[in-house]
């Protein structure tokens, strides 16, 4: 492919993202691709799709559509990694096409010398976001397939691994997200979070391709039984 070619399709790439309420910034380092899947989950996955990591959020870009062409086009991992870490530390938090924005790094990525409990923290969030952008980069549409979130069956550690921290309040779990309900103020019956977490509804994606189903009923029991005590 042309260079000019290659330049319309990396604008193409930040555009999908500025749309989406994503903006741009300097030079990131590499960071570690291990660390960057554990945080992309943590933090990320509840919003985004990514294959490799098993998630299946629908709220922000799904990350293999998103970058599959331009990979294919021929751009390098490392232009990924610039474009994702941005929009991590630089997004637009009110994009003017009315797409949900996305949130400043300090709720994505809060500092654990800010938080209480064990809620989800970083150390450093300029390290965190290379991390993340490092995996993301590597990955995003290449067409891996699906990696179901784990063989266990804790509830807990399902609900704080699997994206669902990001989006719901549950004291219980550290969980402060806020794009879905207040499981502790909803106290929803296990019969309605299994029916959530297999079929999804609204902007909460289904988790059946990401969880078996095993992990599904252990993490319906999970929130059915802690939530609001």
């Amino acid at each position: 492919m042309t260079s000019a070619a290659l330049v319309r399709v990396a604008c193409a790439v930040v555009a999908t993202f500025a749309l989406a309420g994503c903006g741009t910034g300097g030079y990131t380092s590499k960071g570690s691709q291990g660390s960057g899947k554990q945080l992309f989950v943590k933090s990320c996955g509840g919003c985004h799709t990514l294959a490799e990591a098993g998630t299946a959020g629908t709220i922000g870009p799904n990350l293999d559509n998103a970058f599959s062409a331009s990979r294919d086009a021929g751009m390098k991992s490392s232009t990924f990694t610039q474009v994702v870490h941005d929009q991590i530390m630089f997004p637009i938090t009110t994009p003017s096409t009315g797409a949900p924005g996305m949130p400043p790094p300090d709720k994505t990525l809060p500092l654990c010398s800010s938080v209480q409990g064990s809620a989800f923290c970083v150390d450093d969030q300029e390290q965190a976001a290379a991390d993340i952008a490092t995996y993301v980069g590597a990955v995003a549409g290449t067409g891996a397939p699906a990696q179901a979130a784990g063989g266990g069956t804790n509830g807990k550690s399902i609900f704080q691994t699997a994206g669902c921290a990001n989006c719901h309040t549950l004291a219980d779990a550290g969980a402060t997200g806020t794009v879905g309900p207040n499981l502790d103020q909803a106290k929803p019956p296990k019969s309605l979070v299994l029916d959530r977490v297999t079929n999804g509804k609204g902007v909460m994606p289904s988790f059946k391709g990401t969880l078996n189903p095993q992990q599904i009923q252990a993490v319906a029991q999970y929130v059915s039984s802690v939530a609001g005590k």
